[in-house]
This record gives structure tokens, sequence and C-alpha cells, in this order.
């Protein structure tokens, strides 16, 4: 092993079926690898599997971060980094932006001084426009199907039993679902407004200036699990380039850069 492989940080993440392989679509492991991008850190990613997940954590000594449904049982999720120059295991995409900022700093920062509170604030906002429209439509069936035959059975199994219903159930059909796009939309006009009230206090297109940060990139990510699960050719994905003027279009061809697998 090269000297370089050796300090290279090993990113961990849940990667689709053939044909399409090594394709990042998790909106939660897309802020990781846009953090690493943006750094310009050394790394190289391993795919894993659902089923395999919690293995791989207790194995390389990674927390859990938070529970199962029973309120007792650790749970075990990606994203997760090793770094051999620290011999350190680090999970939950917030935690390894602080982690990342602190080990590295001579490099960009991902959470400028003073706004972890705004980064993670506005993270939990973004999910709550977004997810609870679109996870039964993008997870359910586009995803889900994409995945792997044993992560398929992970995630059927471990779904159906949170959400008490069967995958083929998940996604909403008719009125119900032109209502969840219409509400999606709205959450993403709701949040070009904080947009906008960003560059007009600091004149940058991102929310903290001219360079983007941990929030920008957790917005992106959402996007981009949206483009994986409805694919760069749908529909839906140019519908939602076209929102607001092409704003969003504007915003993920801005950090196309940092979207390198």
């Amino acid at each position: 092993m090269s000297a370089s492989n050796q300090t290279e940080i090993i990113f961990y993440d849940i990667p689709l079926a053939e044909p399409e392989p090594n394709i990042c679509w998790s909106p939660n492991t897309w802020k990781t690898r846009f953090c690493l991008n943006y750094k310009g850190l050394p790394y190289r990613t391993e795919w894993v599997e659902y089923p395999d997940i919690e293995g791989l954590c207790k194995k390389i000594g990674a927390a859990p971060t938070g529970v199962e449904s029973d309120g007792v049982t650790p749970a075990y999720t990606l994203p997760v980094i090793y770094d051999p120059t620290t011999k350190r295991a680090i999970s939950e995409s917030f935690n390894i932006a602080l982690y990342l900022d602190a080990t590295y700093p001579g490099t960009p920062r991902l959470i400028p001084s003073g706004t972890s509170g705004l980064q993670s604030a506005f993270i939990s906002l973004a999910m709550l426009r977004i997810i609870p429209h679109l996870v039964m439509i993008v997870t359910g069936v586009e995803i889900f199907q994409k995945l792997s035959g044993r992560s398929q059975e992970f995630f059927r199994r471990t779904r159906e039993a949170s959400y008490g219903m069967k995958m083929e159930e998940f996604t909403p059909k008719g009125e119900a679902r032109v209502e969840a796009w219409k509400k999606f939309q709205k959450g993403l006009q709701l949040l070009t407004k904080h947009y906008d009230a960003a560059k007009e206090e600091n004149g940058g297109e991102y929310l903290c200036g001219s360079n983007p940060t941990f929030a920008d990139f957790g917005l992106a990510g959402l996007l981009h699990w949206c483009k994986a699960g409805f694919g760069a050719d749908s529909e839906q994905w140019k519908e939602i380039l076209e929102l607001q003027g092409g704003r969003w279009a504007t915003f993920v061809t801005s950090l196309d850069r940092y979207t390198k697998v």
C-alpha cells in the first residue's frame, strides 16, 4: 500500500445495484461527499450494503447515530468516515463536518465560526420542507427498485416495520401524489426566501456569502437524491430545475465541481 493510500480518508457510502453501481444517491451521504470534495481532501469510497452497515460500524468503532423503533437498540447509519491519520471513525454528516474543520484547518471551512446553530437549523428546515412530501415517492419506489437484492430485503423489512405498510403501498397515487408534489414545490419556494434574504445581506449566492457551506451542501444533497430517484432525464427532475425561474438549476450547477464520485 502506498503512503498516499495509507493517509486517504475512507468514506463509506451506500451503493445502487447494476446497471447503476457507485452512484451516490443518499441525501445524507451526499452531504459528506460534498464536504470532502470541497475541502480537497484525499479520500476513497467504500460501498456498503444496508445489512452490512451495523457490522462495519462496530468493527471500526463508529458510534451509533440513534436508536431503533424500539427506543433501545442502537441504530447505525451512513455516512461514516475513517481517518487513518488520526485513527478515528466519525459518524453522522454534521459531526463529520465539524471533525474535518477541526482536523484540517488549512482547508476551506464547512461551518464558519459562529454559524453552527444556523447550519444545523437550516438542514433540519430543508429536510422538513422536502422529505415528508417526497420520501414515499422517491425512496418508496424509485430508489428501492435500484438497490441490490440484499439491500432491498433489508430495506423492505425495516421500512415496512417502521411505517406499518407494504413497500408497494408507499407511493401515493392520483390526487394524493399531485398534492404531495405541490407541497414539495411550495417547500422549495419557502427555502428560496432564505437565500434571497442572505443575498440581500451578504451579496453571495449561498447562505453565508459567496462560498458554499455545510448547509448548502445539505440542500444540494436533497436535490441530488431527487435526481437519482427520478432519473436525470425524468420529467420530475426537469421540472425541479425549472422551478422559480431556474433557481435550482443554477444552484445545483454551481456545486457540480464538488460532486466527484
